[in-house]
């Protein structure tokens, strides 16, 4: 997902200019996990709800859904991404000659590969009531109480529960009779519906705490970044409020920023991912890979995706999975 000093602000129409304090806005506290929380969605995956999408499991099978870490992945803008194996010869040790080997990885690892968003990673320029400009992220915190210099104060990804649910693939290519969709193609709720009712589903199937995934059939252009960086298709506002609706735990996709981008509205930067991140706490996984849930018309399945716990970190690599 592109993040510039422009993906912070959001236009002076699209939202409230004044009135909000630290303890009131548009948008926060949180209306069900108060003003306090911050774990978000992940606060619906209870035991519960983890013993519901276990009885998911008819042969145990494990399925990858992330791509590999590697040299030559699509990376944003200038973010990088390097591992080496350090070359020096530390001798053997002990008199069975024990020798080994470490890794130094170099990169922006909870933004690079099949990165996690977390709460601390997108917010919103607002005019507060008293006048001031503030940079507010999830229920409402400002920059001012989450600056750090090793890591963010609030809203780090460690405040994100493991997330242990059912899985909803929703096959957008699929429906369109394409296996890839068109840059630029902004989903719509019309979509959404139609392609679940081909898998026999409908919205009201969907519970709180299930995670939504969206399948565009981008991760086919994983082997040629420039094309997989370039203008993509993905859900805007509308889709993005549809959501909201469900009240899943996460949502994700195969493309690099789940929305379309460049958005219609050249005015809005990635209003997505304010309106599910920063607004409703609903954290976002991107460049994902759904191949062989498709090629077995999976689409549910228990979802396992624990965020790796970097204090203060905006997002975590990690090693999702599908287990059926």
């Amino acid at each position: 997902m592109r993040l510039t000093v422009a993906a912070l602000v959001l236009v002076v129409c699209a939202c409230p200019v004044a009135g909000q304090t630290r303890q009131q806005g548009p948008w926060w506290p949180h209306p069900i996990w108060g003003a306090s929380d911050q774990a978000g969605g992940s606060n619906w995956i209870t035991p519960e709800k983890i013993l519901q999408a276990l009885q998911l499991v008819k042969t145990g099978r494990v399925i990858e859904l992330g791509q590999v870490y590697e040299a030559g992945m699509p990376l944003f803008g200038q973010r990088t991404f390097s591992l080496t194996i350090p070359t020096a010869d530390s001798g053997a040790f002990g008199s069975n000659r024990l020798v080994g080997n470490d890794e130094f990885i170099v990169g922006e690892l909870g933004q690079v590969g099949t990165q996690f968003d977390g709460p601390g990673h997108i917010g919103t320029r607002l005019t507060m009531a008293d006048g001031t400009t503030q940079d507010i992220y999830y229920n409402g915190v400002p920059w001012s109480e989450m600056a750090g210099r090793y890591g963010l104060a609030k809203l780090g990804v460690e405040h994100i529960k493991p997330i242990i649910t059912r899985g909803v693939l929703i096959d957008i290519a699929g429906y369109k009779g394409v296996p890839t969709l068109p840059g630029n193609y902004e989903v719509t709720v019309a979509d959404v519906r139609g392609a679940l009712a081909r898998q026999g589903q409908s919205e009201a199937d969907l519970r709180p705490g299930d995670a939504l995934f969206f399948n565009y059939g981008w991760s086919a252009l994983w082997r040629r970044p420039r094309e997989y960086a370039a203008s993509q298709p993905g859900i805007g506002l509308e889709v993005a409020r549809w959501i909201v609706e469900r009240k899943p735990a996460m949502v994700g996709s195969d493309s690099p920023g789940l929305e379309v981008t460049p958005n219609p509205n050249r005015t809005l930067a990635y209003p997505v991912h304010q309106e599910l991140i920063t607004k409703n706490g609903i954290w976002n996984q991107e460049n994902l890979q759904f191949e062989e849930l498709l090629a077995e018309r999976a689409y549910q399945f228990l979802f396992v995706f624990t965020p790796i716990r970097f204090k203060g970190a905006t997002g975590s690599p990690g090693r999702p999975i599908a287990i059926r």
